[in-house]
């Protein structure tokens, strides 16, 4: 459904600009752009992979294993019906611990992970309890270090590219608080019935 909104606002867009007389600077703005999106891709490119580093550095350092074990319990009681030795829930606290460190992108293919070894454990069609509760905490993503942000505001020259920390750590603990309370209080009420 999405890829036929945006296909149509492209479509709609060339339309007016054809009838509106304005096509060189729809062209002119469709490469500026496109060149500008591959070297902000090449950019980003980078910087993940740095950070992709430091992550492995971590991990052989002991120190997600270390943040594992500390996120554990809480985990654990944010989705009782996984089991606490399942992969499952290996694969949800790698995910917590990537997006902590701002690593959205490395977060993502271990956010599958999770969401297909839970789908295996309820062995339904539909999304279960944990699932719910996954996607909400995934999607209001807890950040100490907004990695890719960072790494936009230094593409543009940023005085202080940094600066965005503190203000992503109120906003995601503001936000994951919140999706922890909202699901909550639905699987209360789902509960109740």
């Amino acid at each position: 459904m999405v890829n036929i909104i945006w296909a149509s606002m492209a479509i709609i867009g060339i339309i007016y600009a054809m009838f509106n007389g304005t096509m060189e600077e729809v062209n002119k703005a469709l490469f500026a752009s496109a060149q500008e999106a591959v070297t902000l891709s090449i950019g980003l490119i980078s910087v993940l992979v740095f950070w992709l580093g430091i992550m492995k550095v971590a991990e052989e350092a002991g120190i997600l294993k270390f943040l594992t074990k500390l996120f554990r319990p809480f985990v654990t009681r944010l989705f009782p019906e996984v089991p606490k030795d399942h992969p499952a829930m290996g694969y949800i606290l790698s995910n917590f611990t990537a997006n902590i460190f701002g690593l959205g992108n490395a977060a993502t293919p271990l956010g599958i992970k999770a969401m297909e070894q839970m789908k295996q454990l309820s062995g339904s069609e539909t999304a279960s309890r944990s699932m719910i509760t996954f996607l909400a905490l995934n999607t209001s993503s807890l950040t100490i270090i907004p990695t890719t942000v960072i790494a936009i505001r230094m593409q543009y020259d940023s005085v202080s590219p940094t600066e965005i920390v503190g203000t992503t750590i109120i906003a995601t603990v503001i936000s994951s608080t919140g999706a922890i309370l909202i699901d909550r209080f639905f699987a209360y009420r789902e509960n109740k019935k």
